[in-house]
């Protein structure tokens, strides 16, 4: 009996959390007026803000609910390591789950501490290249990457503006619009983890999986986060100045690189930041001519836009510094990180009530839901393509690749939802898209540089 205390203390460490969150949702929920009616939380803080300051309430929402897998989480990774629970001998569900949290391995022959201090693992042998292919064959299978990549991430961003910005009709002929951007978040992380895990299960990669689970989870609520600022973002400003903001995310990767990883960047990477800052300037200047909005709005689209930068920034640094540390593969760091992105979303939707206000919605806009479907499906296919484009033609035909769906995901939304772009804005995105491709050509080139001075080297020594 002594022996499942540990694994008691575990689960009341979640089962507390839960009821004290949950208490709380309950008394902010009544703060804001829910006590005679059975609104929601999620409604309550729609209702209780307006466009401008609707967000801010809403990511206050959503970190509280994100809170119920933080602070229970956190509880037990210190209860472990005070008591060494890995250690002990029996192994039941609860140990393996712990387990694999912490040191990534079911049943650890490591032990707690030197969980912690894991060198650097060997990288799997590479099949890359192992079957050569024809000429025809290597243009055949480029333009299968090319339309993967183009249909899905087209189809996505036109669907993306018109969840966002365009009303839906019920039944009875009023319109609405969709106002909760973390159910989308979800279904995409969903149908990514589902899509991933699928995939694993097809191809079964050689080697054992070894990466501590929790080390996910941080670039996943960067990664939540991210697209939840995206998405809103879209309610102040156009869908060309946020594709056209996504090329200013060479900045604050650089940025994050130099904190998290200690980074070193060449002349032209500079260059290219310093093309692609003044690009978006020229674009948000010619833009903003013809636009009405106030300051507050512009103000906030900036902030959300520039939110998104940085936590999508932050994701990429981690997940590189996971790839540079540990042993898996990259369908592996995709199942890992929308496992939690979809725990964490689902928590936040459960405790504001979000799915039924969501799901509501759906029952009464069926297109919506054919919209959301494909939305997640595109997204979850698209990141496929984008590990397979990468492990066959590199970093750099992938880069030009989205850089050429950028510029056509810009033109079909200026021609479906009429946005205009004045000649200063067409000029300021030429230059984001020239500093772009500049920069992937410089490295190309420079890695080319650098590899024909390695192979110089043993010859000057001899």
């Amino acid at each position: 009996m002594a022996k499942m205390v540990p694994d008691v203390v575990i689960c009341g460490f979640v089962i507390t959390a839960l009821l004290v969150i949950h208490f709380f949702s309950d008394i902010l929920r009544l703060s804001l007026g829910g006590y005679y009616t059975h609104a929601t939380l999620s409604q309550l803080v729609e209702s209780h803000s307006n466009k401008e300051y609707s967000w801010l309430l809403k990511l206050m929402a959503n970190c509280f609910g994100y809170s119920c897998v933080f602070v229970p989480g956190y509880l037990i990774y210190k209860y472990v390591g005070s008591t060494k629970y890995l250690e002990r001998g029996e192994k039941t569900c609860i140990y393996t789950a712990v387990s694999m949290c912490i040191t990534g391995t079911p049943g650890t022959e490591l032990d707690y501490s030197e969980s912690m201090e894991r060198k650097p693992m060997e990288p799997l042998p590479s099949t890359t290249g192992a079957k050569t292919r024809t000429k025809s064959q290597e243009t055949l299978l480029l333009g299968w990457c090319f339309s993967g990549l183009m249909i899905s991430y087209l189809t996505w961003g036109v669907l993306q503006e018109k969840i966002m910005t365009q009303q839906y009709f019920n039944s009875d002929g009023q319109p609405s619009h969709f106002k909760d951007s973390q159910f989308l978040v979800f279904c995409n992380r969903l149908s990514a983890f589902t899509c991933a895990m699928v995939t694993l299960r097809i191809k079964r990669p050689a080697g054992r999986h070894c990466t501590p689970l929790y080390k996910y989870s941080f670039a996943s609520f960067s990664n939540i986060m991210s697209a939840w600022f995206q998405y809103e973002a879209l309610k102040f400003v156009s869908f060309p100045t946020q594709v056209l903001a996504k090329a200013c995310k060479i900045i604050p990767v650089m940025l994050m690189g130099k904190i998290i990883s200690k980074n070193k960047y060449d002349w032209y990477e500079y260059v290219s930041a310093i093309l692609i800052s003044l690009g978006m300037i020229f674009f948000m200047t010619g833009s903003a001519s013809g636009t009405k909005a106030s300051n507050v709005t512009t103000f906030t689209g900036i902030f959300l836009l520039t939110m998104y930068l940085t936590c999508d920034s932050f994701t990429a640094n981690w997940q590189d510094d996971l790839f540079k540390h540990y042993e898996m593969s990259s369908l592996q760091m995709m199942a890992g990180v929308n496992l939690f992105s979809t725990i964490f979303t689902a928590t936040s939707l459960w405790v504001q009530g979000g799915f039924m206000d969501s799901l509501a919605f759906a029952s009464e806009h069926p297109k919506f839901i054919i919209d959301a479907l494909t939305i997640s499906m595109c997204s979850a296919v698209g990141q496929l393509f984008i590990f397979y484009t990468i492990s066959v033609f590199g970093a750099v035909v992938f880069t030009i690749i989205m850089t050429l769906r950028q510029a056509f995901a810009i033109l079909l939304s200026c021609l479906i939802y009429k946005h205009k772009i004045s000649v200063l804005g067409i000029f300021g995105i030429l230059v984001v898209f020239f500093a772009v491709f500049m920069r992937s050509y410089g490295k190309q080139r420079m890695k080319a540089i650098r590899k024909r001075a390695e192979a110089h080297k043993p010859k000057m020594a001899a």
